[in-house]
């Protein structure tokens, strides 16, 4: 079977590496092909994002940049 792909920089790059390492083309592609299908998903899974904060002794909500730039505005 014969299909035109756009294929991105970063597995371009592992393709050549595996050529170069005595595979084919056709191989190396199969292989990747083969490991992502295959692979665990365990690290694809999205990891909740928790934003930390923390005290650094600003009298000032800075939360809102645009308050805080308006802020500053008036005090000039």
């Amino acid at each position: 079977m014969r299909t035109t792909v756009v294929i991105d920089s970063d597995v371009a790059a592992e393709i050549e590496r595996l050529r170069h390492a005595g595979m084919g083309l056709s191989e190396a592609l199969n292989l990747l092909a083969r490991r992502g299908m295959t692979k665990d998903n365990t690290e694809a899974k999205a990891v909740k994002y928790q934003h930390r904060t923390s005290k650094v002794g600003l009298k000032v909500d800075v939360t809102n940049v645009a308050d805080v730039l308006d802020l500053i505005d008036d005090d000039r």
